[in-house]
């Protein structure tokens, strides 16, 4: 069983940044490949960015390319996601999740643990 808890969330203006932190409970976080994914009001779950679980390998959504970063640091038990040049677009609830995996896989379905949220709202 593994417990997820994000923070970092907030109001933002558009071209802003916002670095988002997700701490896993547990001493196997290194043994789950991480990632984000977010949820827009009215709007299906969608894929943001996943990374391996010992990080060297990384995934993203065609849409946050170059302005979003994953990273992790298993000593911390922590997945991060630093997200610059914000969007009106990026205003959703952001969750992270854990694949049992080697990673970094973008579907949802391959993912067996999730957090509760963090909203991040950019103002345009």
């Amino acid at each position: 069983q593994v417990q997820l808890v994000e923070s970092g969330g907030g109001l933002v203006q558009a071209g802003g940044s916002l670095r988002l932190s997700c701490v896993a409970s547990g001493r196997t976080f290194s043994s789950y490949a991480m990632g984000w994914f977010r949820q827009a009001p009215g709007k299906e779950r969608e894929a943001v960015a996943a990374i391996s679980r010992g990080g060297s390998a990384t995934s993203y959504v065609d849409s946050v390319k170059g302005r979003f970063t994953i990273s992790r640091s298993n000593a911390k038990n922590t997945v991060y996601l630093q997200m610059n040049s914000l969007k009106a677009e990026d205003t959703a609830v952001y969750y992270c999740a854990a694949d049992r995996g080697y990673g970094p896989r973008l579907s949802q379905s391959d993912y067996d643990y999730w957090g509760q949220g963090t909203q991040v709202t950019v103002s345009s």
